[in-house]
């Protein structure tokens, strides 16, 4: 296993500052990018990474500490985002940052020891996790966010680009482009 809080500590710390280096003061057209219907643009990703600081991650922990896996924890809506009221992406980037702060403080309260890690819980659908799997995924979990805001963002310019297109490995529906050497 490669998992130690302190690393996955980096990635949370950080993603905040991230989202508001790419994303703070942007035009809408980058803003409002998506890949079609049913696609998220930037800022709704903000929006979800927000709704899974107040409801996912820190409170499924609490409750992982608190009721072992006697019972399941609640489900986490992930599309309650898509009902979150209009603010601007700047207001959305301070908030996400300052409960990502709070959340940061509160997971150091909670994993005082390594052993805390190993403690077990009850997924509503998987059955029994551990706490460091819940941290570790939360790290990856922004990472597959910052990722796929990157993506969104690139796919606004695919037409633009051009022949180019076939170097730009972020714009490949199949993984192989951006391998070759470009001419």
């Amino acid at each position: 296993m490669k998992f130690k809080l302190g690393e996955a500590m980096e990635v949370l710390e950080r993603t905040p500052r991230v989202l508001d280096i790419l994303l703070g003061g942007l035009s809408p057209g980058w803003l409002g990018a998506n890949e079609g219907e049913g696609t998220w643009n930037p800022v709704e990703v903000v929006d979800h990474l927000i709704e899974g600081e107040k409801h996912n991650w820190v409170p499924r922990l609490k409750f992982m500490l608190e009721k072992g896996e006697e019972e399941s924890f609640p489900p986490f809506d992930r599309f309650s985002h898509l009902k979150k009221e209009e603010q601007t992406v700047a207001r959305k980037l301070h908030e996400f940052k300052e409960i990502r702060a709070e959340n940061l403080a509160l997971l150091r309260e909670l994993m005082v020891t390594e052993d805390r890690l190993e403690a077990a819980g009850k997924h509503p659908a998987f059955g029994t996790v551990k706490a460091r799997e819940l941290v570790s995924t939360w790290a990856v979990h922004d990472l597959t966010h910052l990722s796929q805001i990157a993506r969104v963002m690139a796919e606004r310019y695919r037409k633009d680009v051009g022949p180019w297109v076939e170097y730009l490995g972020i714009l490949s529906r199949n993984g192989n482009a951006g391998l070759g050497e470009e001419k």
